[in-house]
């Protein structure tokens, strides 16, 4: 791995592969502590250089993987940000905090199930109060469950909850946030190669991953005249908690193997097209998906 995220090197071998892990000894949706082989989200590696000078940003998903790799990304940038998370995932959104907080910038941390309609316009409401403002929302956080038997082994509730945390928190969030952004603002959604590829055990998370492009699309257009950007991130493979807590071993091994990086990727590798989208640098770019999925191709 190179100093910073502009060191030369060869992306094939910048990050090692995840080692094989027993899926039983990580409880859903998985902790970074348990992994044996935790991802690399630039702790010792991002290098901000104020792209993000007194911005306030959301982040759904915040305490662990991509979203906490954003986090840091934002902060190191000169960002303040809160980030939203599941009760059950405190030891990780504290870690998060305390790198924002290492960064110089305020941390906001709000636990909670973005499920809940009312919840989600406490997470804006709590950046409004706590940050004075909301200027970028990455709608992050999801669910998926694989499910080998497909559609007959998908009950109601898992389809509701990948359903409600996907796609209507997405909603929720995005409604109660754009009225207080101001222009030059921006929303960023995380979508999926699983769009654009669905594997036939993720029917339902594929299914809300391909309605937050067509989301980002509309919405785009819909905010274009109030100065509201939006536009998506759609990663492949990506080390995270939530791989070795939802896969076999075996398969947990081979991870990423199947790209021509020849490996998975890391949260951190997704965190510059974060503060791409986030900073003015993006200005003519609005409705669009960047894909960041070890050259598989997003068709």
């Amino acid at each position: 791995m190179s100093e910073d995220q502009y060191g030369k090197q060869h992306p094939q071998e910048q990050y090692r592969s995840p080692q094989a892990q027993d899926s039983d000894r990580i409880r859903h949706p998985g902790a970074t502590g348990e992994m044996d082989v935790e991802p690399d989200h630039g702790e010792d590696s991002y290098r901000g250089t104020g792209r993000l000078t007194g911005k306030r940003a959301i982040i759904t998903g915040g305490d662990s993987g991509i979203g906490r790799a954003v986090a840091v990304a934002y902060a190191r940038e000169g960002a303040d940000v809160l980030i939203s998370y599941l009760p059950e995932e405190e030891d990780d959104a504290r870690d998060t905090v305390r790198l924002i907080e290492k960064a110089g910038r305020k941390a906001v941390a709000v636990p909670g199930d973005i499920r809940d309609e009312a919840h989600c316009g406490r997470i804006v409401r709590t950046a409004l109060d706590e940050l004075g403002g909301v200027d970028i929302l990455v709608n992050n956080a999801a669910y998926q469950m694989a499910q080998d038997g497909g559609i007959l082994d998908i009950t109601t509730e898992q389809f509701d909850r990948v359903m409600k945390t996907n796609l209507y928190a997405m909603f929720w969030l995005s409604k109660a946030a754009a009225p207080h952004m101001e222009p030059g603002s921006t929303i960023i959604n995380t979508a999926s190669i699983q769009a654009y590829q669905p594997a036939p055990n993720l029917l339902d998370y594929a299914t809300t991953k391909a309605g937050i492009v067509a989301f980002t699309k509309a919405l785009g257009a819909n905010l274009a005249d109030r100065g509201i950007r939006v536009n998506a991130v759609a990663p492949g493979p990506i080390w995270t908690p939530l791989i070795p807590a939802t896969m076999p071993k075996e398969k947990v091994e081979s991870f990423g193997g199947d790209t021509p990086m020849a490996r998975a990727g890391q949260p951190a590798e997704l965190a510059p097209a974060y503060v791409f989208f986030a900073s003015q640098e993006s200005s003519y770019i609005t409705g669009e998906v960047l894909g960041v999925t070890g050259g598989k191709p997003l068709a």
